[in-house]
């Protein structure tokens, strides 16, 4: 029970340290229980890798260097080896410790590493420790052995109040009761006084639109969502870790060679669709042709001696014409 006591205190010792050392991966975070600053520190995931990296850089920023950025992205297990040389040269661990790095060691062990480390921190000790002797007091103070202090605190024996209080307070208790008459008269005026708000509410529509209406936006319901998806996000990112990065990382399939057939397949068609729309549209404008045709043979629209006369009747009586013409030519 005891040491379940001092996990838990060093726990929230190194998170209200990385909270004093402002590093940018706690920021935002309002991580008030227990399980989830554990979940947080001590859980393999990529946040507490990056997190853990801070505190290198913050430690040592040769470590965050672009040679050390390049190096470190050409493998996954380069970065925690060399988490655990710089422990080894700070001698805080040695350099096969690489389960302490990846969160894989008793949280035990992976917070006093984690404590350590911030130590070295500029700025950090002096913050940490104020937050942590604050929490050390309330903790001391609201302990199970002091509940029976404020117990007694609330109910003394020896009541402390002076002698013209006590008679206040006497007077107050012996009061007299109000008679019935009285505490019908008041109900009566209660239940008018109801019906009367009842009728104006019922008058007023702006007072049920208001009513109807949601919620205020309260700034603490957005807090405890962020709350929920930052732990939501955590359990993601180890499952991922441990479970799903296998399946990511495969080799992108192979295509087949014989991808150009079905390019050309594709142009031919397209080819293919453009003729069906030409023969369509020459198809239209031979339709369209013989309608006009049609309708210069039968509409009378050609005047000749008077009347009004077809097309072919036009023709026919012009060729007659030149037919009679010719013979009255001079040979």
């Amino acid at each position: 029970m005891a040491g379940a006591l001092k996990e838990k205190q060093l726990l929230r010792h190194v998170y209200a340290a990385l909270q004093a050392a402002s590093c940018p991966l706690v920021e935002g975070l309002y991580l008030q229980e227990a399980d989830s600053m554990l979940q947080l520190l001590c859980a393999p995931s990529q946040h507490r890798t990056d997190i853990l990296a801070w505190i290198c850089s913050s430690i040592n920023p040769n470590f965050a260097n672009s040679k050390t950025i390049v190096v470190r992205s050409s493998g996954p297990d380069v970065l925690t080896k060399e988490m655990a040389v710089l422990g080894q040269e700070l001698m805080l661990c040695k350099a096969d410790d690489l389960d302490l790095i990846r969160g894989e060691a008793s949280p035990h062990r992976q917070l006093r590493f984690l404590e350590q480390l911030l130590t070295l921190v500029p700025g950090c000790k002096k913050a940490a420790g104020n937050r942590l002797d604050q929490e050390m007091l309330l903790n001391e103070l609201y302990a199970a052995d002091n509940l029976p202090h404020f117990t007694q605190m609330l109910n003394p024996t020896l009541d402390p109040w002076p002698a013209d209080i006590k008679a206040l307070r006497k007077s107050t208790r012996s009061a007299p009761k109000p008679s019935k008459e009285e505490a019908v008269d008041v109900a009566t005026l209660l239940q008018l006084t109801q019906s009367t708000l009842e009728q104006l509410q019922s008058q007023c529509e702006f007072l049920s639109s208001e009513a109807q209406s949601p919620g205020v936006f309260s700034p603490s319901s957005l807090r405890v969502a962020a709350c929920d998806l930052q732990l939501l996000m955590a359990t993601f990112s180890h499952v991922f870790e441990t479970d799903l990065r296998a399946f990511c990382s495969r080799d992108p399939p192979s295509f087949s060679a014989e991808a150009d057939v079905f390019q050309r397949t594709h142009q031919l068609l397209l080819a293919f669709i453009m003729e069906l729309e030409m023969l369509k549209e020459v198809s239209e404008g031979s339709v369209s042709m013989t309608e006009e045709v049609k309708q210069l043979q039968t509409q009378l629209c050609y005047r000749s001696r008077g009347e009004k006369r077809k097309l072919p009747e036009q023709l026919e009586e012009l060729g007659r014409r030149i037919r009679d013409f010719f013979p009255l030519l001079p040979s």
